[in-house]
């Protein structure tokens, strides 16, 4: 097992423990996350999950000795390889419940992209982050799509291109995370932060925001008015809509 998983105040943990490698990426680990993503997922007691690494590596991307092995591969065996890899993040990116990165170390190439793919993201002031891929003559090409969509095309442009190493400051300056915290707070700062949005945000109404988050890019102008016009009208007949408005109207407190 290269992952550790528990629940607490319906938080689910989710360690990266590949701790050897530095939690960097093959097949086997990245099925193994998928895995317990997707329990974590269907897992009623979990609401909102935290991504995290045992070690003080977050990530450092592919693992290298096993892309050498890939090489020699034919290119449906890598197609499969890749597309599992895909299939990780746009389990992250679709996932309906929040999810948090807490980065204690390097997140580098796929490591950056777990770490910046999550809904927030709390970093250590010592952390580096870089998409390196393009200095070893390979190129960061799933990560790329989400890349784009978050900090736009002329930031990903300079990050994907140059391959540069940059703070954790430069980072946040980039949108790449969201805070950075010392690291003897950075534990409990995400955990009383996720408590917050466990009680204090419905988890219909978050699953629905982060769905319609992931269709808008694709639709044109009107027809994203259209969409929202939709599922404005479906999520008032909602449970949560009727319990929080009937709250708010009778001044009551409401913890979710």
């Amino acid at each position: 097992m290269f992952t550790k998983f528990h629940i607490e105040h319906r938080i689910g943990y989710l360690t990266l423990d590949r701790v050897d490698k530095k939690n960097a990426l093959n097949f086997e680990f990245v099925n193994e996350i998928k895995s317990v993503l997707q329990n974590a997922i269907a897992d009623t007691n979990c609401k909102v999950i935290v991504l995290k690494s045992s070690s003080d590596v977050f990530c450092a991307g592919a693992d290298l000795s096993y892309l050498e092995q890939l090489q020699q591969n034919t290119y449906e065996q890598n197609l499969a390889d890749s597309t599992n890899l895909a299939e990780l993040f746009q389990l992250i990116y679709n996932c309906p419940k929040i999810i948090i990165a807490q980065v204690e170390g390097h997140a580098i190439a796929g490591g950056c992209g777990l770490a910046s793919i999550c809904d927030f993201s709390f970093t250590v002031p010592h952390a580096k982050f870089a998409y390196t891929e393009v200095k070893i003559g390979f190129i960061p090409a799933i990560v790329m799509v989400y890349l784009i969509r978050k900090i736009g095309e002329g930031k990903a442009r300079e990050l994907l291109l140059s391959g540069k190493l940059i703070s954790a400051h430069e980072a946040k300056d980039f949108g790449l995370i969201n805070y950075i915290m010392p690291a003897e707070e950075i534990a409990d700062t995400v955990k009383q932060f996720a408590i917050t949005l466990c009680n204090e945000t419905a988890a219909q109404s978050t699953a629905t925001v982060k769905e319609m988050l992931a269709q808008i890019h694709n639709l044109s102008v009107s027809d994203a008015v259209t969409y929202a016009a939709q599922m404005n009208a479906k999520a008032r007949s909602t449970d949560d809509c009727k319990r929080g408005i009937r709250a708010f109207l009778n001044k009551e407190k409401i913890v979710w």
